[in-house]
């Protein structure tokens, strides 16, 4: 009665309220397990009224605090949790597939139900893999796979290794619910496998044991390589070949030389000691005994050369002249093949005009047209092959050239010898081999031979003209010398030769300072004006044709006037301190220009530096100048003066000593004046003053004291430089002593 009442209750109000309890379904099961229907609800502290499942409508357990009811085919295969009304069955069966539903009826509330699904699956087992076969030729054969398991509500999944395998145009799955086939259409290499088998239902999987096939292709890519790897190969050396060709099963390789087959197989062929008949083009055969195919590598290059040895130059055995003679060198040597490479020295030897090279497998020829002394070498011919190299000992050419360039040299060097001395004569020219000699005097021959004519204690009579003549016995050529002079004067005079000269140029100043003295007292008068100085008459010597640019010196007497009553004009003195000029006068011919606005100036002062003490101003006249032009030199120092010039003499005051001798350099600064000296209406020459000027000429020397007068000079300190000739007349030097009138 109760279980008939709660059945209608839940028919009419526990649907409306209680559905949920029980999870979504399906749950499954596999055939002999067990499943639990878990309820959602939690445990409470009073225990529920009454719980009921049912399977399909039908009661499987009812349980109040009263009593438990249990259908007799459920017993001792379900178990009834009250607290929270789930419900376990165990021993499952596929009729055990279907709807269960639960009823609880709690004791204070209203009732809760649930309602799931179950579905029982018989588990995978038993899954097995075939191949129709497994000996497969590569796009020739085509293979199929069946998979095949128990159980129920299968699924089958095909895998390559680890990749899953799908349909393809080369590849076809089918499935069934006891198996699955899979087909390879045209197997290649990578159909290879292991291929495998998953079985799955919702409540199993298995796996079938991997199957490989074996698919034979190839050969292909045959491949043949040398070791060691070169381009050629030295006769006696060891070369090993080997082929390689993807193939399976591994291809049988056969060996030819030039398309010729050799009695050699396998995969390596060596060469021993290999020989120059060796040299060829080698190739392999791989052959694949399943696929029945062939193929045949690229040809491998094995060139067998001889090394190069015994490199020998056989150099011309006639004497060789130059321009007139032709070398020929020629090299041999052993080995194949030879390139020869010819060398002068360390540098190339190329072809030219006059250089032919000829070479040939045996030996080259090396012809030098018309030699020349370059061409001495050394030479030497480098051999050489690819594999090996080898120079042969140099060789030098005698090539005999000259003589040319003879030259005839004298010592001591100079145009006259004294009678007495020794002279030396050499002669030299580039000749080889070495020249020989012959001196000739005059074109006479000499008896003297050799490079070196030794004149020992020389006389006049070997005076003349000097030539030597150098001769090559193996060119048979001459050449002769420019002709040297050689003079011998008399014997000396025991005077040094600058004293000689000396004694002739002041003989010659002397006899010219009269002359020109002479003619200026004939033919001008002293014009006297009045000063604050002391005024001096330079009277110049004769007048001569000089260039502008001449050298030569005019020194002429410096004089005082004398005033109308016939005495001297008294001389002021603005300093005690002494100072030096010298005056150089050029009497070259009156330029062509008119003077400018300075030199048109009468009247220029020559004054020394200013000092403490003031200064001093001297007019200077200049008398019968054949020049429009003179040129001052002032040294303004203030330091004791140096000796009077070399070039005459200065009077001196008794009454003042000479300064000490000082040194004078051209370093010391000096101040120089230029001065024109315009002439007169009547032909005389003004007076002029000079300021200090700079200009680069003559020094003036004036000294303020009556200096003592010296000793004349001597010819070898005034008069003659040792090493320097006496000037040229154009360019003669007068010179003239220099007084101060005392006075009266």
């Amino acid at each position: 009665m109760l279980l008939l009442l709660l059945t209608v209750a839940a028919s009419f109000t526990g649907l409306s309220e209680g559905v949920g309890v029980l999870p979504d379904g399906p749950l499954t099961a596999s055939v002999g397990g067990s499943v639990m229907f878990r309820t959602n609800l939690n445990p409470t502290e009073t225990p529920f009224f009454a719980v009921s499942w049912n399977y399909e409508n039908k009661p499987i357990i009812t349980s109040t605090n009263v009593f438990n009811t249990t259908v007799p085919e459920y017993e001792n295969r379900i178990t009834l949790f009250r607290s929270t009304g789930s419900l376990e069955l165990r021993n499952l069966g596929l009729n055990d597939n279907g709807e269960y539903d639960v009823i609880i009826q709690p004791a204070d509330d209203f009732q809760k139900i649930g309602t799931t699904r179950l579905v029982v699956y018989d588990p995978v087992s038993g899954v097995l893999l075939t191949a129709s076969s497994t000996d497969l030729v590569e796009f020739n054969s085509s293979v199929r796979l069946s998979c095949s398991s128990s159980g129920s509500s299968l699924s089958f999944l095909w895998m390559n290794s680890s990749s899953e395998v799908t349909a393809s145009d080369r590849v076809q799955i089918s499935s069934s619910d006891g198996g699955s086939t899979l087909t390879l259409v045209t197997v290649t290499r990578y159909d290879l496998g292991p291929f495998s088998c998953n079985v799955s239902n919702p409540v199993s999987s298995a796996v079938s044991e991997a199957v490989k096939l074996s698919v034979s292709y190839g050969p292909e890519n045959t491949h043949l390589a040398a070791s060691p790897s070169e381009e050629h190969y030295m006769e006696g050396s060891n070369v090993s070949l080997s082929c390689s060709a993807e193939s399976r099963p591994s291809a049988d390789i056969s060996w030819f030389l030039n398309e010729n087959m050799l009695p050699d197989s396998g995969p390596e062929l060596r060469l021993m000691n290999i020989q120059l008949s060796q040299t060829g083009n080698y190739s392999c055969q791989a052959f694949n005994s399943k696929t029945l195919r062939y193929q045949t590598s690229q040809p491998l290059a094995v060139t067998v050369y001889a090394p190069v040895r015994d490199a020998t130059v056989t150099p011309p055995s006639a004497d060789l002249i130059e321009f007139n003679s032709s070398a020929r060198l020629s090299c041999s040597s052993y080995g194949f093949p030879l390139s020869f490479l010819w060398m002068n020295s360390s540098s190339e030897v190329t072809a030219s005009d006059r250089v032919q090279i000829s070479s040939s497998d045996g030996g080259s020829t090396l012809t030098l047209v018309t030699v020349t002394r370059y061409d001495l070498g050394p030479y030497s011919c480098h051999v050489s092959n690819p594999v090996s190299s080898v120079a042969s000992i140099s060789t030098s050419l005698s090539i005999s050239y000259g003589p040319e360039n003879t030259l005839l040299t004298i010592s001591p060097s100079k145009h006259e010898h004294v009678k007495g001395s020794d002279v030396q004569m050499f002669c030299s020219a580039v000749s080889s081999p070495d020249a020989s000699f012959q001196w000739f005097v005059n074109e006479n021959p000499l008896p003297d031979t050799g490079p070196e004519l030794r004149l020992m204690s020389v006389q006049t009579h070997q005076s003349g003209s000097y030539s030597c003549q150098t001769f090559n016995s193996k060119t048979l050529r001459y050449e002769t010398s420019q002709p040297l002079a050689l003079s011998v004067i008399g014997g000396s005079s025991g005077l040094p030769d600058g004293i000689i000269a000396a004694i002739v140029i002041v003989c010659l100043v002397i006899v010219a300072g009269v002359g020109v003295g002479f003619w200026i007292i004939r033919k001008k008068k002293v014009r006297q004006k009045p000063t604050s100085g002391g005024i001096f008459t330079i009277t110049g010597g004769g007048r001569k044709d000089h260039t502008a640019n001449s050298e030569g010196l005019h020194y002429a007497d410096l004089k005082f006037l004398k005033n109308k009553k016939g005495k001297n004009v008294r001389e002021q003195k603005e300093s005690t301190f002494t100072e030096y000029a010298q005056i150089k006068v050029n009497n070259g011919p009156a330029a062509s220009s008119p003077p400018s606005t300075n030199q048109e100036s009468n009247n220029t002062n020559v004054r020394p530096a200013n000092n403490d003490s003031g200064r001093r101003s001297v007019l200077v006249e200049l008398e019968n100048v054949p020049s429009d032009y003179a040129q001052i030199r002032v040294d303004s120092s203030r330091r004791p003066a140096p000796p009077p010039p070399t070039y005459g003499l200065h009077t001196q005051s008794a009454s003042r000593p000479l300064p000490a001798p000082r040194a004078q350099t051209y370093a010391q600064e000096q101040n120089y004046g230029d001065a024109k000296l315009p002439r007169s209406g009547d032909g005389r020459t003004d007076q002029i003053e000079l300021e200090n000027t700079p200009t680069n000429y003559a020094q003036i020397r004036v000294n303020s004291k009556k200096p003592p007068l010296p000793a004349p000079p001597t010819y070898k300190t005034h008069m003659q430089q040792k090493h320097r000739a006496a000037p040229p007349p154009g360019n003669s030097q007068i010179y003239a002593q220099v007084n101060k009138n005392p006075r009266r």
